[in-house]
């Protein structure tokens, strides 16, 4: 009598469109957390003795952490073939803006009331805000091509070339943060380690891809039968 072989456990690393689909509204509840908590406190009048700042520093500090999250997505993914881990990167990379547009916002709104003139000197003689402004501009044009439309209108090479100014974009955040702050700067060097890893395994993991193409043997002729090219390695 054969022994049934026992159901074999559903594996992480493969997850189907229904769990995806789920996991999807999940990260999309949790990323509303900071904004929900935010809320409730303004409500509760617990924003402490200057609400502005409070709101101001809560929407900023969210913005470098869903920044640094979603440039996670991919060093997680590769370190751990979590594959569906890209279902979520354009997601985490809206909320990033998302928070970004509260963070500016409170600025021009509840901060400056709209004084334009106010704003423009800021940007020009404080050199955090400088940075800021800069990393918020170069925050909008990612956020405008994430969509599928976008990127077959911009095409693959050139939305690629595009968003990859967000390793900029991150940079120019935690010295927004660093300047902002001034001299208790532990928790922008956290941010500054934690982005250092970050772009560090990206960096090393080219030079990888840079030496095994430089490697590997030229294709030769006989890829070539009948007039069709036969791929010598699987693609």
């Amino acid at each position: 009598m054969t022994a049934t072989p026992a159901p074999r456990s559903p594996s992480i690393k493969a997850l189907s469109p229904q769990k995806i689909s789920a996991l999807k509204v999940l990260v999309f509840i949790l990323s509303l957390i900071p904004l929900g908590l935010l809320l409730l406190a303004f409500f509760q009048d617990e924003l402490g003795a200057n609400p502005i700042e409070t709101i101001t520093h809560a929407t900023g500090d969210w913005t470098l952490r869903f920044l640094l999250i979603t440039l996670a997505v991919t060093p997680l993914r590769k370190l751990t073939g979590w594959h569906w881990l890209l279902r979520l990167r354009r997601m985490l990379g809206l909320f990033t803006f998302f928070y970004a547009v509260l963070h500016f916002g409170t600025y021009i709104v509840l901060d400056q009331f709209f004084d334009w003139r106010a704003v423009v000197l800021d940007v020009l003689k404080r050199p955090y805000i400088t940075v800021g402004f800069a990393a918020f501009v170069l925050l909008v044009p990612l956020a405008v091509t994430s969509t599928n439309a976008m990127v077959r209108r911009l095409g693959g090479r050139r939305w690629q070339a595009l968003h990859r100014s967000v390793y900029g974009i991150a940079i120019l955040g935690v010295v927004h943060y660093w300047w902002l702050v001034k001299a208790d700067v532990f928790a922008p060097l956290i941010y500054a380690l934690i982005l250092a890893v970050l772009l560090g395994l990206r960096a090393w993991w080219r030079e990888q891809e840079r030496r095994r193409q430089r490697a590997a043997p030229p294709p030769s002729a006989t890829g070539r039968s009948q007039g069709r090219i036969i791929p010598i390695l699987p693609q």
